[in-house]
């Protein structure tokens, strides 16, 4: 039987958590910077029933074209156009012809870095989360892993260049929340990462946070031999 949400109240305590959004200048950093900095910070998603809130429990980072794991490494094309302008914006692209990811731009304009929200935990609108994670059995896996968080939080490409800086009636809101302690922050490889860009530690989480997605290592595709 489906888990049943139990009402609108907040996982855990929120108490000196800050409603201020985060400035651009939060963005405008060198990624390996932002990335860590993103832990525990709210996302707010706006939506006719009111309002989603997931707070960051797992991010990776991605470095333009200086990287090969990047969708930006050979350069802009018109998906990945978002990723070189201004930091501060969301990057959302459909992957596997099933799912959405949402990606925030960091660093100066060009730069076209960016940090995948990988996993968070709902604190707000749990319910409203259920309805669009019909499969998730327990609260820890509503956002649990990028594809899972998109669809909780209702992302879809109509939301790539969205401004998380904005203001209250923008369609995604990125605030100051509870930022995570430094010394509680853990990292490893990037999941599903190969090739040169496999061994950079640029995937960061919060240390024993039930939310955070299993990490998987890159599996390289087989060629199919050719038919004699």
């Amino acid at each position: 039987m489906p888990h049943q949400p139990s009402g609108d109240e907040p996982a855990r305590p929120r108490a000196g958590s800050d409603t201020t959004p985060l400035a651009r200048e939060f963005f405008d950093r060198p990624v390996l910077e932002v990335a860590p900095d993103l832990l525990g910070r709210t996302l707010v998603r706006p939506t006719p029933l009111g309002p989603i809130e997931l707070r960051l429990t797992e991010v990776e980072a991605y470095a333009g074209p200086a990287d090969p794991g990047s969708h930006a490494y050979r350069g802009r094309t018109a998906r990945n156009a978002t990723m070189f302008g201004p930091p501060g914006h969301a990057y959302v692209y459909f992957i596997y012809g099933m799912w959405f990811s949402l990606n925030l731009v960091c660093g100066a304009e060009g730069e076209a870095s960016g940090v995948l929200l990988r996993a968070g935990e709902i604190v707000r609108g749990r319910e409203l989360a259920y309805e669009r994670r019909h499969a998730a059995r327990k609260d820890r896996d509503l956002a649990r892993g990028p594809a899972r968080l998109a669809t909780a939080l209702d992302i879809d490409r109509t939301l790539d260049g969205a401004d998380v800086c904005g203001g209250p009636d923008g369609p995604l809101r990125l605030l100051t929340g509870s930022p995570a302690v430094a010394e509680h922050i853990l990292s490893g490889p990037r999941t599903g990462v190969g090739g040169a860009g496999a061994h950079h530690h640029w995937r960061f989480w919060i240390a024993g946070e039930p939310t955070v997605s299993p990490y998987r290592a890159h599996v390289p595709r087989r060629r199919k031999p050719k038919a004699t």
